[in-house]
């Protein structure tokens, strides 16, 4: 399909909420701004963390790291923005900036797919076929295959956005979100046909990128509650030691897809949420996780939270040391 592109547009304004009032927008900016702290502190920290701690330097670690780092990417292309939108009421954002903002924006959102896809077989292998474990996960094979899912998306996304920038932008340049995603911005595309075709597919994209690691990671957390925990481990102790080691892993999955899964199933229901509510949910499934994450590693993941409670503890008997000897 060929078009003639007539873009005139050179901004694009971020509405935001379109019905919150004036009066709340900064309460609204200083929850945003406390929510990026808690996202680059919690994911900084996890970071740091893991590569000082040489006892962490194992696959299921790194798999985490890849995933703060996810995390900490996308609330850095998104909440500063979106923080000055409500606090100094910056709307305006350049057309390429808007389209550089969805590229990663849809890029970090099915890199993290994958990185789950990769924590799920990873605790597969490892309760289902732990024999084979050292050989078939080692910190390489993991550090290719996650490098993989950055490098081999980011390709792939660079069609989206040239797909995109194919429609012609020539009407209305206000964009009903907090920050520019792909809806978004082909919703002021010019051409109903050309749009639609756009649209479809990215949805297609979207699906493949989202329900096929979908499909294996549920795949692999069934396999583990049926075959490790109810067939392999015949006490209740071993079944409780099976799951727990992949709870984390559990939690951090939910917390990603069934939010999301929620809002698609109850579009395709034609159960319709207004703009307001639609945006908040959004916001809610894309950016709770990233402030959340770094919570459960710590206090799900036992060798994370024993190698703290030791780093408190030295931390702690230097300081009584320190105040019983100040002299030394």
């Amino acid at each position: 399909m060929t078009t003639s592109n007539t873009t005139t547009i050179t901004e694009f304004i971020i509405l935001g909420f379109p019905g919150l009032d004036p009066k709340y927008e900064g309460l609204v900016a200083t929850v945003l701004f406390l929510l990026y702290l808690v996202i680059l502190g919690g994911n900084l920290f996890i970071l740091v963390f893991v590569c000082c701690e040489r006892t962490l330097h194992k696959s299921t670690y790194f798999i985490f790291c890849h995933l703060a780092a996810n995390d900490l990417l996308f609330g850095t292309v998104t909440l500063p923005k979106m923080i000055s939108r409500f606090w100094l009421d910056d709307r305006r954002i350049a057309f390429g900036a808007c389209f550089a903002q969805m590229y990663f924006v849809h890029s970090l959102g099915a890199i993290h797919s994958l990185l789950l896809l990769i924590m799920a077989l990873d605790r597969f292998i490892a309760i289902c076929v732990p024999l084979r474990y050292p050989d078939l996960i080692t910190t390489t094979t993991v550090t290719v295959a996650c490098t993989l899912s950055w490098a081999l998306t980011f390709v792939r996304m660079s069609g989206v956005l040239a797909h995109a920038l194919t429609l012609s932008y020539c009407a209305s340049n206000a964009i009903t979100q907090c920050y520019c995603d792909h809806v978004s911005i082909t919703n002021l595309g010019c051409g109903r046909v050309e749009v639609r075709f756009v649209k479809s597919v990215a949805v297609g994209n979207a699906m493949f990128s989202l329900l096929l690691p979908l499909t294996f990671i549920t795949f692999s957390y069934i396999s583990i509650i049926l075959v490790a925990v109810l067939k392999l481990t015949r006490t209740m102790e071993g079944r409780y030691k099976a799951l727990s080691t992949c709870t984390p892993q559990i939690f951090i999955t939910c917390l990603y897809y069934l939010p999301r899964c929620f809002v698609y199933i109850s579009n395709y229901v034609g159960y319709s949420f207004g703009v307001d509510l639609r945006i908040s949910l959004v916001l809610l499934y894309s950016l709770f996780p990233a402030a959340v994450n770094p919570i459960i590693y710590c206090l799900k993941t036992k060798d994370i939270k024993v190698n703290m409670i030791k780093k408190f503890k030295k931390m702690r008997i230097g300081v009584n040391i320190k105040q019983t000897y100040p002299g030394t």
